[in-house]
């Protein structure tokens, strides 16, 4: 029986191995390419590691392209977005910790948002930031995607697990609303803060198709925009467009790994009642 246990286990080990290296093969291919000078990025057939390996193509995206432009953009707006992380953590509080007229029905309305395609309110969103002369900014870039449902639903989730009497015991010190929300409250939600954080920086740092639409100006755009721009102007160098992929994907996955276990952390106990 123990025999039969190890050989299913041995099993289940190789399969999830060999899984895991089909997953991870384009990243590694990528990564590789990036390195790789022209002439060596076109050759066939390919090699997997570089012969020659250089830096070039990363040099070129920050000299004599505007990728060091798109990238400060980027940051901008994924630290914006860090202030609807803190918004939505405020909105999850009051639903989580107060009651007063019309909660439920304001709650269902956070959750109805939830089935609206982002697409059927493109226009709209464009017509209100058009009017507030916001376009071809950051901020009209950024403002759109501050505050969601979803973002909203998991911390009043969350925060319905705080015991009260933590609360109570504060306000009885003399700390106001404020003050307990700021020294109590996020303290002990520092799992769903890094899930949202991460969600919100990776949701500002891959948004393509809105800062498409409202920045016109090309000083304005994101990382994603300037990846799909070089894609349409070369075709014959592919260690560049992997060097800009890499620029992409790197950092979101140096954000996941370092945060994974919060992450799992807050998922799960932010389903708890």
């Amino acid at each position: 029986m123990r025999r039969t246990d190890r050989r299913t286990g041995v099993t289940v080990a190789v399969v999830l191995a060999a899984g895991a290296v089909l997953t991870a093969f384009p990243l590694f291919w990528m990564l590789s390419g990036s390195f790789k000078p022209q002439r060596e990025a076109i050759d066939f057939p390919p090699s997997l590691l570089p012969r020659d390996p250089t830096f070039d193509s990363y040099t070129q995206l920050f000299t004599e392209l505007e990728f060091g432009r798109y990238l400060v953009n980027t940051i901008v707006v994924v630290l914006i977005g860090g202030v609807g992380v803190l918004l939505m953590a405020m909105a999850g509080y009051a639903f989580a910790k107060f009651r007063f007229r019309g909660q439920r029905w304001l709650f269902f309305l956070v959750l109805a948002t939830l089935m609206i395609p982002v697409q059927v309110t493109m226009i709209p969103t464009f017509l209100v930031i058009n009017g507030l002369e916001l376009t071809n900014t950051l901020v009209g870039i950024a403002l759109p995607t501050l505050v969601s449902g979803f973002g909203i639903f998991l911390f009043r989730q969350f925060m319905t697990t705080i015991p009260g009497e933590l609360l109570e015991a504060a306000r009885l010190d003399g700390a106001g609303e404020l003050r307990t929300f700021w020294s109590v409250v996020l303290p002990m939600s520092k799992p769903i803060l890094a899930v949202q954080a991460v969600l919100a920086f990776i949701a500002g740092w891959n948004s393509f198709l809105w800062p498409l639409i409202i920045a016109t100006d090309q000083d304005s755009y994101t990382l994603s925009v300037g990846l799909a721009l070089l894609n349409q102007q070369l075709s014959v160098d592919p260690g560049l467009q992997m060097a800009a992929a890499s620029l992409m994907v790197v950092p979101v996955l140096v954000v996941f790994v370092f945060c994974q276990r919060y992450i799992v952390q807050g998922f799960a106990l932010s389903g708890l009642k």
